[in-house]
């Protein structure tokens, strides 16, 4: 079988970062969710986290981001070729395309934009089809995948079924990809997804299962139970079955895909110079980076970054990038593997060879 990467060479062109201001501290947290302030830190990993600002919608942050990166690369908003957004579905305004929009905002008047999602998950999944696209159209020179995420929006600090994502912060990133560029070489990327647990996690009121609206304009009885009973908010149905059945597949498809990847790369696990997870509970995280024998201080980033800024989905893995360059942890000729689970549930992991090829 012959890898994209084998076909076209594609680089990272540069790329930029978004964090809001505003944040809940720990004390807030604690005191919203009742888990003391010393677990949410040694179990959950958390000391405040980024909450948006009034004007931090999810598109307005990836301008941000984007505008970063198309500074840091030299380039015009119309040099860009094709816009994925791989942030969330939940923004200022609801059923907006936010490639497109995003396209409007910068100024990519000559590129065409669409959306993707798969949560968490979504840069490899971005990554993998951003290869495959190169692949089919030569005239696709120059990518930019961007992702704005407020998820912490929706959820519930009260309700004790999803405390595992009382994490969920605030944050944009993007990141320009260049066919030919001759640094920062993307390779192999691979995703998993398992459809069992499809229906473990989502938000009940609102869609047409429990609805706000009808099609005659009128207001059904169960709108009201939307926000009475607050099902505008994140929600799993039965958290101990979920459990049950994640255990005994998440570590093992996380390893999987990164093994993939490596592998597909032409490389192996003792090649890794740098492994950008997302934010994880503190002792998943360490189990992910010991199986491939990566240095938690020296090769990844999570104490001295995420554990004051929470988890912000998908953005995690380019906010590891950033900080890996930012404190000097990744160098050139260094294998950087990036690594996410989303919920659904999918599992995505990518490779890229940082520095001049």
């Amino acid at each position: 079988m012959i890898n994209a990467h084998e076909l076209v060479k594609v680089g990272i062109e540069s790329w930029g970062i978004y964090i809001p201001e505003l944040r809940h501290s720990g004390e807030h947290i604690a005191e919203r969710t009742g888990i003391p302030q010393n677990i949410l830190k040694t179990k959950f990993g958390l000391n405040s986290k980024s909450i948006a600002g009034p004007e931090d919608h999810n598109v307005a942050m990836a301008v941000k981001a984007s505008n970063v990166a198309i500074r840091r690369a030299g380039i015009n908003a119309k040099d860009i070729d094709l816009i994925i957004w791989a942030g969330e579905v939940y923004d200022k305004y609801l059923l907006q395309t936010y490639g497109i929009k995003l396209q409007n905002d910068i100024g990519a008047v000559n590129a065409m934009g669409f959306d993707i999602n798969q949560r968490c998950a979504t840069f490899m999944l971005a990554f993998n089809l951003v290869k495959g696209l190169m692949v089919m159209d030569s005239r696709i020179r120059r990518v930019l995948i961007a992702s704005g995420y407020r998820n912490c929006d929706l959820i519930n600090y009260e309700n004790p079924r999803t405390r595992f994502m009382t994490s969920l912060s605030a944050s944009a990133v993007a990141i320009l990809l260049k066919r030919d560029h001759p640094e920062n070489i993307l390779l192999a990327s691979e995703v998993i997804t398992d459809g069992q647990f499809s229906e473990d996690v989502y938000i009940p009121g609102g869609g047409s299962g429990i609805p706000v609206t009808t099609p005659g304009g009128d207001i059904p009885p169960t709108a009201y139970d939307v926000i009475a009973k607050k099902l505008n908010y994140l929600e799993i149905p039965d958290p101990e079955s979920m459990k049950n059945r994640l255990d005994k597949l998440s570590m093992a498809n996380f390893i999987k895909v990164i093994d993939s990847a490596i592998k597909n790369s032409g490389y192996s696990r003792k090649d890794i110079g740098y492994l950008g997870l997302l934010h994880m509970k503190p002792s998943a995280f360490d189990h992910v980076a010991g199986e491939f024998g990566v240095d938690v201080k020296a090769k990844t980033t999570y104490w001295d970054e995420f554990v004051n800024l929470g988890h912000m989905g998908q953005n995690d893995g380019i906010m590891s990038l950033e900080f890996g360059i930012r404190h000097n942890k990744i160098k050139p000729g260094d294998l950087v593997v990036l690594a996410a689970a989303g919920i659904g549930y999918s599992w995505g992991a990518a490779c890229i060879k940082w520095g001049r090829a």
